[in-house]
């Protein structure tokens, strides 16, 4: 298994870190949950750094374990991919995109019960101390709005990569699994909205999605391109474009050198060599444009994809 990278790997142990401190300071009368936690922006201990910090607690156990559990299956290979900097940046959009729309939420929630009381939006910019107390009770923990931006990034990525996800008997691709969870989501958000709450903040899973297409859209404009669900088309100043150039050299750079060599040897030895080398460039030519049709083909859809036939002439080349 390799390596799981840093950035990976660090908030991974970060979030394990917080959620044991919490653990073992709460009940000594430390609330984790009420200082760090994203509380509704009008409550008492409402703070900015919430909007970050929320991100790093979580609820229980189990809460903690399928976060972790999905930032660690593709938090790693979604860094790999984006670069540490780009990953981490856009990680904590996600996130914070997430707290967003979770505010915006509440906001409406709040309206949604108090306006039967008569309580218009001017009273509700102008909360008396005992109901900012009230409105404590509105706290958001996890990284869920954070992972499911990552969900989002593998499927765009990855569209046609094939997960088996329990229980479903056969695999199911990449876009259609970050698109059934983000309808699993929206519906049980309309549930939330209709007196059905579950406790569960769908409305973050969702805003941690929707923040995470529009960076990757924005993005658009340096590294990457994306074209609908077909995965990133790569400009020519791009960091997959210099990947592409360097694992093209790294197949092809040693048969390069060597074919120089032999056709210059070949030259000083008879004129025969020239139709020789007709026959070995042509060889050549095509055995490099198959190799760049294997490459393009690893870019869009994932090495995975490929037939074991293309992964022998791959190697093959080296």
């Amino acid at each position: 298994m390799r390596e799981i990278p840093v950035i990976t790997k660090n908030l991974l142990i970060i979030n394990v870190l917080c959620f044991l401190a919490a653990v073992v300071l709460e009940p000594r009368g430390i609330d984790f949950s009420s200082i760090f936690g994203l509380h509704y922006i009008q409550a008492e201990n409402f703070h900015v750094w919430q909007f970050l910090t929320y991100m790093f607690m979580h609820a229980g156990w189990m809460h903690l374990f399928f976060n972790m559990f999905a930032l660690w299956m593709f938090g790693g290979l979604i860094e790999r991919t984006f670069g540490q900097r780009r990953f981490l940046i856009y990680y904590l959009v996600c996130g914070l995109g997430a707290a967003l729309c979770q505010e915006v939420s509440q906001a409406v929630q709040i309206y949604s019960m108090l306006a039967p009381q008569g309580v218009t939006l001017s009273d509700m910019m102008s909360l008396s101390a005992a109901d900012r107390h009230v409105l404590n009770a509105f706290t958001t923990v996890g990284a869920s709005g954070a992972v499911y931006g990552i969900l989002l990034a593998f499927g765009m990525t990855f569209p046609e990569e094939r997960l088996f996800i329990f229980p479903l008997p056969v695999p199911i691709k990449a876009k259609w699994f970050v698109v059934g969870y983000a309808a699993i989501e929206l519906w049980s958000a309309i549930g939330n909205a209709h007196g059905a709450a579950d406790g569960v903040a769908h409305v973050a899973h969702l805003g941690g999605m929707l923040f995470g297409y529009i960076l990757i859209r924005m993005w658009r404009k340096t590294s990457y391109s994306f074209n609908g669900w077909d995965g990133y088309e790569i400009r020519e100043d791009g960091f997959f474009t210099r990947l592409s150039n360097k694992l093209r050299n790294l197949f092809k750079g040693g048969n390069g050198g060597s074919s120089s060599q032999n056709r210059s040897n070949r030259s000083s030895n008879s004129q025969n060599a020239h139709s020789a080398d007709w026959d070995y460039n042509a060889r050549k030519n095509e055995k490099e444009k198959e190799i760049d049709r294997i490459l393009d083909k690893i870019k869009h859809s994932g090495y995975d994809s490929l037939t074991d036939e293309e992964k022998k002439k791959l190697f093959d080349s080296k």
